[in-house]
C-alpha cells in the first residue's frame, strides 16, 4: 500500500467529503534534518472540523497519523476546512 493510500485510509475516520494529498518529497530531497520521511500537502474537508480552531483540526489529523511521523512523514502541510469554508 502506498503512503498516500495509507494516509487516506487513516483519515476516513474524519468522514471527509474531500481529501487531496500531494507528495512534495522530491522538492525537499536531501535537505538538512530530513531522515528519509516524505513531505506532503494535505487538503481535507470534513464536518468534524465544525466549531474547531485550526490547531484542534490539526490535532485531529495528527492523531490519525501519529505513528507515521517522523519516519514516513517528515513534513505535512495541512489545509483543514469545513464545507462552509470552501
Amino acid at each position: 500500500m502506498s503512503l498516500i493510500t495509507e494516509i487516506t485510509q487513516r483519515l476516513k475516520v474524519l468522514e471527509p467529503t474531500n481529501v487531496s494529498i500531494i507528495d512534495e518529497s522530491a522538492q525537499h530531497a536531501g535537505h538538512k534534518g530530513n531522515s528519509g520521511g516524505g513531505h506532503f500537502k494535505l487538503k481535507i474537508t470534513s464536518s468534524h472540523f465544525c466549531g474547531k480552531t485550526q490547531i484542534m483540526r490539526h490535532r485531529l489529523i495528527y492523531q490519525q497519523l501519529s505513528n507515521l511521523i517522523p519516519q514516513q512523514i517528515h513534513a505535512l502541510s495541512i489545509e483543514a476546512l469545513t464545507q462552509n469554508e470552501i
